[in-house]
């Protein structure tokens, strides 16, 4: 078994890459998958005044949404190509107030096993010259075994008349 954070194949990071980039969520909070490696994922999220609450810190739920998707990834680089990635449960304990340049998020897993993985996750508030702790949480996954990671496999309910 490789290190955690060990260099992927170029198969395998397309894969994740390619996953990520279906994500509405990311792209609309602006987030990036910033590093990838074996059971290693970090996204960035830059400082918006859309994404903060209101004393002007990031809000939590961009950062537990970033921690999410960190956990979720670095699980997926070592699922089997033919799989798929859903969060079973998470648990972030926010530690500071989320403030800097960008919000950086760091999943690495902890434990993987055939059906479930564990991840830790941890938020850091970033500056060009600091990098402080704002949560550090647990995540489990589910490993859709034969259920491909592919927009065809996502089905959407029918519109209900009227909008509502």
């Amino acid at each position: 078994m490789a290190e955690i954070g060990a260099p992927l194949t170029a198969d395998v990071e397309q894969r994740v890459r390619d996953s990520f980039a279906r994500q509405g969520l990311m792209a609309h909070l602006g987030a990036r998958l910033h590093r990838l490696g074996h059971g290693l994922a970090i996204i960035q999220m830059p400082y918006r005044p859309e994404l903060t609450q209101q004393h002007g810190y990031f809000h939590a739920g961009g950062s537990s949404a970033i921690a999410d998707s960190a956990g979720g990834y670095a699980g997926f680089t070592l699922f089997p190509a033919d799989s798929s990635v859903l969060t079973v449960e998470f648990k972030l304990n926010l530690l500071n107030p989320g403030q800097g340049d960008y919000l950086e998020a760091v999943g690495r897993v902890v434990k993987a096993g055939r059906t479930l993985t564990v991840c830790q996750l941890e938020v850091f508030g970033c500056t060009a010259d600091s990098r402080s702790m704002v949560a550090v949480g647990q995540q489990t996954l589910i490993c859709l075994r034969d259920r491909p990671d592919s927009a065809a496999a996502v089905s959407r309910p029918p519109a209900r008349p009227g909008g509502g």
